[in-house]
C-alpha cells in the first residue's frame, strides 16, 4: 500500500500527524516516532509503511540541525555508548522486517502505553548505576531498531551523563546514526523505502519542525506539564490500539 491509495480524508490526517511528529522531534529533541507512530497506525496498520518515511524525515531534519551544531556534540559519551546501542538496534531492524504485523503493533502500542503511564504520573525513568544504564541503552537500541520508539529509555541515560547544553545535539546525532543503520539495512534487505511519499511529506513535516524549534525553550520550561498531557494522550491512543487489535 502507498499514500496514493489513501482517500483525501486519510491524506489530510496523515499530513497533520507528520506536522505533529516534526513538532515533537524538535520541540522535545526526541519522541517524534513514539508520539506519532501509534496515531499513524490507525490510518494504516503496517509500521513498515510509516517507519521508512519517518526515518527519511529524521535524517533530513536532524542533518539540517547538525550541520552547524557538530561542535556541540558530546563525542566522548556518544562513542562510549555506541557499542551498547548499535548491535541491538541492528537486531531490532531484522525483527521489524520479519515479525508479523500483529506482533509489531502489539509491541509498539505496549511500549507507548508504558511511556504514557510514566509521563502521565509524572514519573521518570532513572538510573543511578552503570549496569542499569547499560540495560536501558541495550533495550532502547533494540526498540529503536524495531520501531524507532526507544528514545525515552536512552534519553534517561544520556540526561545523567551529558550536559543540558549538549544534550539535544548529541541525541540528534545518535538518532542520525541509528536511522542511517536502519535505512542501510532496509536497502540491503530490499525493503520498500516509500521514498517518494517521504519526500512529498517533507514540506508538511517542516511546518512542525520549525514550530518545534521555536517552541523548544517554552516546552523545556514546562517539561513536566507537557509530558503529562502527552502521557495521557498516549495512554488513550495505545489502549484503543491494543483493544482494536484483540477485538
Amino acid at each position: 500500500m502507498t499514500l496514493l491509495d489513501f482517500t483525501l480524508y486519510q491524506t489530510l490526517i496523515v499530513g497533520g500527524l507528520f506536522v505533529w511528529t516534526g513538532f515533537v522531534r524538535t520541540g522535545l529533541g526526541f519522541g517524534g516516532a513514539a508520539l506519532g507512530l501509534p496515531l499513524l497506525l490507525f490510518v494504516h496498520n503496517d509500521p513498515r509503511l510509516w517507519l521508512p518515511i519517518i526515518s527519511v524525515h529524521l535524517l533530513f531534519f536532524s542533518g539540517l540541525t547538525l550541520r552547524t551544531r557538530l561542535h556541540n556534540v558530546d563525542w566522548v559519551y556518544l562513542r562510549h555508548t555506541s557499542h551498547y546501542i548499535i548491535p541491538p538496534a541492528i537486531i531490532g531492524v531484522f525483527g521489524l522486517v520479519n515479525l508479523p504485523i500483529l506482533w509489531l503493533n502489539v509491541f509498539i502500542y505496549s511500549i507507548t502505553l508504558f511511556y504514557g503511564f510514566i509521563w502521565l504520573l509524572n514519573r521518570t525513568i532513572k538510573s543511578q548505576h552503570d549496569w542499569v544504564d547499560n540495560v536501558l541503552l541495550i533495550l532502547g537500541g533494540y526498540i529503536a531498531g524495531t520501531s524507532l520508539t526507544g528514545a525515552p529509555l536512552m534519553v534517561a541515560v544520556y540526561m545523567r551523563h551529558v550536559s543540558k547544553e549538549k544534550l539535544r545535539d548529541t541525541l540528534f546525532l545518535l538518532w542520525f546514526i541509528l536511522v542511517s543503520i536502519k535505512m542501510t539495512t532496509f536497502i540491503v534487505l530490499k525493503v520498500d523505502l516509500h521514498f517518494q511519499a517521504a519526500l512529498s511529506l517533507i514540506p508538511v513535516a517542516a511546518i512542525g519542525h520549525i514550530s518545534g524549534l521555536k517552541a523548544h525553550a517554552a516546552i523545556m520550561r514546562n517539561d513536566l506539564l507537557f509530558k503529562r498531557w502527552m502521557g495521557g494522550g498516549l495512554v488513550i491512543v495505545s489502549a484503543l490500539g491494543l483493544a482494536n487489535l484483540v477485538s
